[in-house]
């Protein structure tokens, strides 16, 4: 996998450019979630300067936008259930989560859940600096980190996504536009509409 070398004190290192579990896990979900009788395609991992992208063939069984609450619905337990204990992939229903957590936790941009006709793809992107990602991006980081926080019974907050993209607060001011332009896009909502604005809280448009 793509790796970047960084200079600490004096001695160089090397870091992965994307958290290892999340690729596994991803990895491990593509081989347990592909669809069987779609002949002549199977999983395929493509890495490029940017990013991966994990293909598997079949739709998934759940909506891309509940990946991260609804318990999963696999195709092939009996795989799932041996890959789960060989270690290979988390428990059920705690992968998407856990790879949710490891990008924020790098502060990489939001994956991509897409579905291509008969088939189902994960794109990991590399880094990329706050002020260089789309509305788009802005807004999917946002939707993810809601929904993270809401599996945690927690809230996405201010602070709290400061924390996720790595801002300062004497930049919350950027931070609430962005809160403000996923809530504009429909993805989250206010826990509490009538809660004084340095108290708000938000959670997924579906809670």
């Amino acid at each position: 996998m793509p790796v970047n070398e960084v200079i600490e004190k004096a001695l160089r290192k090397t870091v992965a450019v994307f958290p290892e579990l999340a690729v596994r896990e991803l990895v491990a979900n593509a081989l347990i979630h592909q669809a069987f009788f779609v002949t002549g395609a199977g999983p395929m991992v493509e890495i490029f300067d940017d990013r991966i992208e994990i293909t598997n063939p079949g739709e998934p069984l759940v909506d891309t936008q509940r990946f991260v609450d609804t318990p999963p619905k696999s195709r092939n337990e009996t795989l799932a259930s041996m890959m789960r204990r060989f270690r290979i992939c988390e428990e059920r229903g705690s992968g998407i989560d856990k790879v949710i957590a490891q990008i924020e936790i790098y502060q990489l941009p939001a994956p991509l859940f897409e579905v291509p006709e008969g088939f189902t793809r994960v794109v990991l992107f590399a880094h990329k600096p706050l002020i260089a990602m789309d509305k788009a991006e802005r807004v999917r980081a946002c939707y993810l980190h809601a929904c993270l926080k809401y599996v945690s019974r927690e809230f996405l907050t201010n602070a709290s996504l400061r924390e996720r993209f790595g801002v300062e607060e004497k930049n919350k001011a950027a931070v609430s536009r962005y809160i403000r332009e996923a809530v504009d896009a429909g993805v989250i909502k206010p826990f509490d509409e009538d809660a004084a604005r340095k108290l708000m809280k938000y959670v997924p448009f579906w809670a």
